[in-house]
């Protein structure tokens, strides 16, 4: 699975509770408050997978026409369907 950064700003007293509670599990403090993310996440019900190799494919190719400009903004979805 792909991931990404996060930097958050917490008050200190926060952050000196997230270190007690990561050291007491013997994590780092990035561990641990990536573990209680995680687990958040699972308690909402909203599964995460990887894409499959084709679907993976057709986004990185998607993103670069993207990024080339070979695309363009739809202003209106019903002109746009009568358009094709």
């Amino acid at each position: 699975m792909a991931t990404s950064q996060l930097r958050i700003t917490i008050p200190v007293q926060i952050q000196d509770l997230l270190i007690s509670k990561s050291d007491k599990y013997g994590l780092s403090m990035s561990a641990y408050v990536r573990n209680l993310i995680i687990n958040d996440v699972k308690e909402t019900g909203i599964h995460m997978f990887d894409m499959s190799s084709k679907t993976e494919k057709i986004a990185t190719k998607a993103l670069k026409d993207h990024t080339e400009g070979k695309t363009h903004d739809i202003e209106n979805i019903e002109d746009f369907l009568e358009s094709v």
